[in-house]
């Protein structure tokens, strides 16, 4: 272990969950200005006109798919330059970071390619309004140009969370939501004597931010004196190394997209019970995914940290940085549901004035606390995984969890051939939600357990096979 890397690691239970607290807000915060940018292009085209709404949630939906599995990819460089950091390889980041970049490049070809034909994703939608296709496919062409920036910007976000300095992307996120904000305006609403271009503008608007924010980010790592030792650079293509982030990334990205698809398809098939189970079902989605920031913020932290400890040798750290994350991780998620549930009634009023809507999310939110904190726990352990490398496994539980019992046992209960069998548990335990979403929310949080107890197996017999803990 290298004197650098020994003297950067935290010498106890305190420092570790202090070192563990310091990098996760910053996640959190950035993580909570990106979302900015939705609820900014949900807000502004819909004052535009309804098909500009309607265009915006389609092709966000589509954007969002494509996005989220190849970020999985990327994030692969993580764990990568965690251990390199860890381990004082400094000149191997800077190698590890320029691969990086080539991938997000052809990744970005890739995703630009998939989303080049919006009409086969449209299909799934039935009759869509010809003026609601048409800006569609004028959004998500401004997305393919936004995509080679914002993959890029993923790397320098894996490198910072890998190197213990999330404050960088979190600042420029910040200062990104203004000039959406700005730009949106002028480009939505057709200000200062620009045309009017609804959702398209909104595309427009993302493009032009993710791009201005690589450039700064640029500047950032050009003249910041912390980066140089890394020798950050592009060079020629690495097979070797690109091998290396592929044969992590791509687990890693089927992970995040198992995760997406779940709950897409589950809104397609609660859609059947109606508009007020829809509602109810989005509303109780929405808040989990807000709820799910925090531990998604300490995971991203946790496995860096734990990542570092294991480049620098020193397996007990590693360990104990582990157990301490998912004891922040698991007080966290039971303060949350205490907020939820105390103050459920105003946040149900707060989405939806309409009391049809607002009693299934009622009946929904009893299952929030099982499903939250399997969520937290099974979200915390994947990304320790990820720290020794380990990406498969957690890929192949998630796949049989979420997938198998989650999806498609809930549609066998709720809307299947066994359609009924759980009615009785069901009003019994979520009264006032429909049969059919409740079953669905009941089998979802039992694969999120099913996951999370699995992936904590793993992960202890993994942490296990490296030496003692402290």
């Amino acid at each position: 272990m290298s004197a650098n890397a020994a003297s950067a690691l935290p010498g106890g239970w305190g420092a570790t969950l202090r070192r563990i607290l310091q990098q996760g807000w910053p996640v959190l915060v950035g993580q909570w200005a990106g979302m900015a940018f939705g609820v900014l292009d949900t807000a502004m085209t819909g004052h535009a006109s309804p098909v500009a709404l309607a265009a915006m949630s389609l092709s966000v939906s589509i954007y969002v798919t494509v996005f989220v599995g190849l970020t999985g990819v990327l994030h692969a460089l993580i764990p990568i330059a965690a251990q390199h950091f860890g381990a004082g390889r400094f000149d191997k980041i800077g190698r590890a970071w320029g691969q990086s970049v080539w991938l997000s490049i052809g990744l970005s070809a890739l995703g630009g390619a998939a989303m080049m034909f919006p009409d086969a994703w449209l299909a799934m939608s039935g009759d869509v309004d010809p003026a609601v296709r048409a800006q569609v496919r004028g959004y998500l062409y401004m997305l393919i140009l936004a995509l080679p920036a914002a993959l890029i910007f993923r790397t320098v976000y894996a490198l910072n969370t890998a190197v213990s300095r999330p404050k960088v992307v979190m600042t420029i996120n910040i200062a990104g939501i203004g000039i959406k904000a700005l730009l949106n305006w002028l480009f939505i609403y057709g200000k200062c004597g620009l045309p009017a271009l609804g959702a398209v503008g909104a595309g427009l608007s993302t493009a032009l931010v993710f791009w201005i924010s690589v450039g700064a980010s640029v500047v950032v790592l050009r003249r910041d004196a912390f980066y140089r030792p890394f020798g950050l650079r592009i060079g020629r293509p690495d097979w070797k190394i690109l091998g290396e982030l592929l044969r992590l990334g791509v687990p890693m990205g089927a992970s995040y997209l198992i995760e997406v698809t779940s709950f897409t398809f589950m809104a397609l098939l609660v859609a059947r019970e109606g508009i007020y189970a829809t509602g109810g079902h989005q509303i109780m989605a929405n808040l989990v995914a807000l709820c799910f920031m925090m531990p998604l913020a300490l995971g991203v932290s946790t496995g860096a940290l734990t990542a570092q400890a294991i480049g620098a040798a020193a397996p007990a750290q590693a360990r104990r940085t582990g157990a301490a994350g998912l004891m922040l991780s698991t007080v966290g998620a039971l303060l949350t549901i205490a907020v939820v549930l105390l103050a459920r009634q105003p946040i149900v009023r707060a989405y939806s004035s309409d009391p049809e809507v607002g009693a299934v999310a009622l009946g929904l939110l009893a299952m929030m606390p099982f499903f939250h904190l399997f969520d937290a726990l099974q979200c915390m352990s994947s990304y320790l995984l990820r720290a020794y490398k380990v990406a498969v496994a957690p890929m192949l539980i998630q796949a049989g969890a979420l997938w198998g019992i989650g999806l498609l046992g809930g549609w066998w209960l709720a809307f299947g051939p066994a359609a009924g069998a759980l009615d009785g548990l069901i009003t019994a335990l979520m009264p006032g939600s429909p049969t059919g979403a409740g079953t669905m929310w009941l089998m979802a949080s039992s694969s999120m357990a099913v996951s999370a107890l699995a992936l904590q197996y793993c992960y202890w017999r993994v942490a296990g096979s490296q030496g003692p803990a402290a």
